[in-house]
């Protein structure tokens, strides 16, 4: 399955009010393997960003003064998440952006939901624990997934530390990890750092038994039984004679 984790920067919290993007970041995922491939933009909005938005993200006017405009990034944006399942956390909020861009745009792309299926992590993550805090970087603690770089938002950091938390969080098993196996442990055994492993790590060769080494394996069974003074009858431990 090909899946594409999506966040977005704008310039306010309120689309209705006119507000635009300004970054998009991307990140694939197949099979639940990240696989190097992302989309990262900034674009220009043709309007100052909020005060209180600067104040999230640090993405400024005039570093946005040259950047293209989403009419230009639009079709490469939806050629790269079209047939994909987004991942998105607080997912209304982000595709209402991309919706309202699409509309302003007029190019008869339609809608998110025209092109893609969405998962909603915020909502994903209030069902399995709820009453908690479950913004992104309570979920990171929770999971232990290193966020140490996030002291401001960015769609593409944020789009890849959501990857680590939306794996972490669909794969069963989070509190138990072997040695070596991706993730470093604090002095309480937990887990403390979630590292990725290199897509194009050399694959694991599987060795099988010979039909030899089944059958010394057999005779090796069959000592061991006969020594402990018990005989398996119709599948049943019986005492033997």
């Amino acid at each position: 399955m090909r899946e594409v984790v999506l966040d977005t920067e704008t310039t306010g919290i309120e689309v209705r009010e006119g507000h635009r993007i300004i970054e998009i970041g991307c990140v694939e995922v197949i099979d639940r393997r990240l696989t190097g491939r992302h989309f990262h933009v900034y674009i220009n909005p043709q309007r100052e960003v909020d005060e209180g938005a600067f104040a999230v993200h640090g993405i400024s006017d005039e570093f946005l003064a040259d950047k293209p405009l989403f009419g230009v990034v639009a079709d490469d944006f939806m050629e790269f998440i079209t047939g994909a399942r987004l991942v998105i956390h607080n997912a209304a909020f982000d595709v209402g952006f991309i919706d309202a861009e699409l509309t302003l745009l007029n190019r008869g792309h339609g809608r998110v939901a025209d092109h893609c299926s969405v998962t909603d992590t915020l909502l994903m993550a209030r069902e399995k624990h709820p009453g908690q805090r479950n913004s992104l970087d309570a979920l990171c603690k929770r999971y232990g997934v290193d966020n140490s770089q996030r002291d401001l938002h960015g769609a593409l950091l944020d789009a890849e530390i959501l990857a680590d938390v939306y794996l972490t969080m669909t794969g069963g098993q989070t509190a138990l990890s072997l040695a070596g196996q991706g993730a470093d442990q604090d002095e309480s055994g937990g887990i403390s750092v979630i590292r990725r492993l290199a897509v194009d790590r050399p694959r694991l060769k599987v060795i099988t038994a010979s039909e030899e080494e089944l059958a010394l394996h057999a005779e090796r069974l069959a000592a061991v039984e006969k020594s402990a003074g018990f005989a398996l009858w119709n599948g049943e431990p019986t005492e033997s004679i």
